[in-house]
């Protein structure tokens, strides 16, 4: 049981291969779909603290 156990780091010295060009495209479209999404979330998120700030200040009249 514990010669099946392949220690991981050991392979960390190896020769790193080529990535296939068809597999580094679709990485890097996944990327790019993501870092899309995160900037729109952003994009929508961002102004929620002074929407709020706004919504429950009183204003005071002299």
């Amino acid at each position: 049981m514990a010669n099946d156990y392949k220690n991981p780091f050991k392979e960390l010295d190896k020769k790193l291969l080529e990535v296939p060009p068809e597999m580094r495209q679709k990485v890097m479209n996944d990327v790019a779909i993501a870092k899309l999404i995160l900037e729109m979330a952003i994009l929508v998120t961002s102004n929620y603290a002074s929407i709020f700030s706004g919504m429950f200040k009183t204003n005071t009249r002299k």
